[in-house]
Formats: C-alpha cells, structure tokens, sequence
C-alpha cells in the first residue's frame, strides 16, 4: 500500500493543455493575478471541505488547487478554460455553481411530489368505511373459545 501511494505521489499531473487546449486569455501578473485567483478559487468547491470554495478552504488540497488557478492565469488561461480544466479532472461537483439548474431543483420536486403522496394518502385513510377496520371476535362468536368451554366446563356458563 505504501508503495502504491509513492508511485501516485511520483506521477505527473498532466497539463492543462493536454484537456482544454492553448492559453486563449492574455497572462495575468501582480495584483490583477491575487484578484483573479480568489474570484476563479471562489468558483470552485474544495474536494475536502465539500461546503466552501477553494479560495476560503485552508485545506492542503484547496491551497494546491487554488496554486494551480494561479498558474493557469499565469499562463495565459481563461476562467472558461480552468473551469472547464477542473471538471475534467474532478467532475462536476467541483463546481461550485452547477451547468444545469435542475439540480436545484430536484429537491423542491421531490419535496412537493412527497407532500401530495402523503395528503392523498391521508384522505384516503379518512375515506376508508368503519367496516374494514377489524373488530375483536366476541366470545359467543368464536368457534373456538366455544369449544374450550364445551371441553372444560361441559357447556356455557
């Protein structure tokens, strides 16, 4: 297992234009560079932390991660391209904003489609007649408490 994790940490991480192509943007440098890395970082979910962006993470994965925005606009990338960068490389749940609204919206759905199958439920439950509902067998009735008797006391009482 040991060795297995020093020959993941020996690989080289592939270039970012291996997945999204030349730099299409102008190089960022100065303050222009600190500015841009937080704003791209902020987009971006730390894989450790899961709630907060990698510019506001102090995990050692959010550090090199926001190490690699700061690269990236170093060399000239634009945020498209680092964004589309890192969904390559982690999926989309990096993204702190996702492409398609409706995963905002699959909770609500669920959410009301849950609260219609209860209400029909219940007027259903309120509508079921007083005959379903199983009444307890009164002695004369049972078969077999009658037959006890018969056996043990020579009839009813």
């Amino acid at each position: 297992m040991i060795l297995a994790l020093l020959l993941l940490l020996q690989l080289k991480v592939p270039d970012a234009a291996q997945f999204v192509g030349q730099p299409q943007g102008t190089p960022v440098t100065g303050q222009e560079l600190n500015r841009r890395t937080n704003e791209v970082g902020g987009l971006l979910r730390c894989p450790v932390c899961q709630g907060m962006s990698i510019a506001d993470s102090p995990a050692e994965m959010a550090v090199n991660m926001k190490g690699q925005v700061r690269e990236l606009l170093e060399r000239g990338y634009t945020e498209e391209q680092i964004l589309r960068y890192f969904e390559l490389s982690y999926g989309q749940f990096v993204l702190l904003k996702p492409k398609t609204p409706i995963i905002w919206l699959l909770p609500v759905l669920a959410l009301i489609l849950g609260s219609v199958i209860v209400f029909f439920k219940l007027r259903q439950l309120e509508k079921a007649p007083a005959s379903r509902t199983p009444q307890p067998a009164t002695p004369e009735e049972d078969p077999y408490v009658a037959r006890v008797r018969d056996l043990v006391g020579g009839g009813k009482p």
